[in-house]
């Protein structure tokens, strides 16, 4: 049974310049004085906890939200009158940008666990980027981020089969928490089998069915929401088809 970390007052009052997501969520060469002007409008609020809304669909645009620990989702409604997963976000990763076009928030930020959150009011942030270049290039970078993990989404719900949309997704989350110096392979999942399964379209039966599979073909250790990833090259195979195809030449 792993231990998880107890987020205390004094872990949400350290400062950008002594974060350790500094490297992620903010530009490279931003001077010290800069590094204390943004700190400086950074809202830092009490933890929240699973169930904690950052926003609801209809809200004014307001701040931007980073994560510091724990982990978020959102989500719209979905025509059939539940839900939509549009992501789920980890450390480092900035939730809201899609709100600026409209000065409304399109969809919903739920907290997944119990999360540090850095608020950043939009207003304020803009006032800085005029006079910080580094500032506004990051946002640019961050905007740009999010068109591409769109893309990526359509292209995986497109193109691939149920096992190369999990294999994928499991991948992703092992790529970021490795950039967050977690672990790559050794992991607890915040989100649930039927969550995981609204995000990539797929039946809440069928995700847990190919849990079960790849735990039998030995690429992995599945116990509830604790994954160990075993043969990670295998897993990036079956993204990219080999996997299948193999399978299939076994199977005939």
């Amino acid at each position: 049974m792993s231990q998880r970390k107890v987020i205390s007052l004094d872990d949400l009052r350290v400062a950008c310049r002594n974060c350790s997501l500094t490297s992620l969520c903010l530009p490279m060469g931003l001077a010290p004085e800069d590094i204390e002007r943004l700190d400086e409008i950074v809202k830092r609020n009490r933890p929240l906890h699973r169930g904690d809304f950052l926003f609801r669909e209809g809200d004014r645009f307001r701040s931007l939200f980073v994560v510091k620990t724990g982990s978020v989702k959102t989500f719209a409604p979905s025509p059939e009158g539940g839900e939509q997963v549009l992501g789920f976000h980890l450390p480092g990763e900035v939730i809201g940008l899609d709100a600026i076009d409209k000065d409304a928030h399109a969809c919903s930020a739920k907290v997944l666990e119990t999360s540090a959150i850095c608020e950043i009011p939009f207003a304020r942030l803009e006032e800085l980027t005029m006079s910080i270049p580094s500032l506004q290039h990051q946002m640019y970078r961050l905007l740009s981020k999010e068109i591409g993990q769109d893309t990526e989404l359509l292209l995986l719900l497109g193109k691939k089969n149920a096992e190369e949309r999990l294999a994928a997704f499991l991948l992703s989350l092992s790529k970021r928490l490795h950039k967050r110096g977690l672990s790559a392979t050794d992991f607890y999942l915040s989100m649930s089998r039927h969550e995981i399964g609204n995000y990539l379209g797929l039946a809440v039966e069928t995700v847990s069915r190919l849990f079960t599979r790849f735990q039998d073909d030995g690429l992995m250790r599945v116990d509830r929401k604790h994954i160990q990833i075993i043969d990670q090259d295998a897993l990036e195979a079956l993204v990219g088809g080999i996997g299948q195809h193999r399978r299939q030449q076994q199977q005939s």
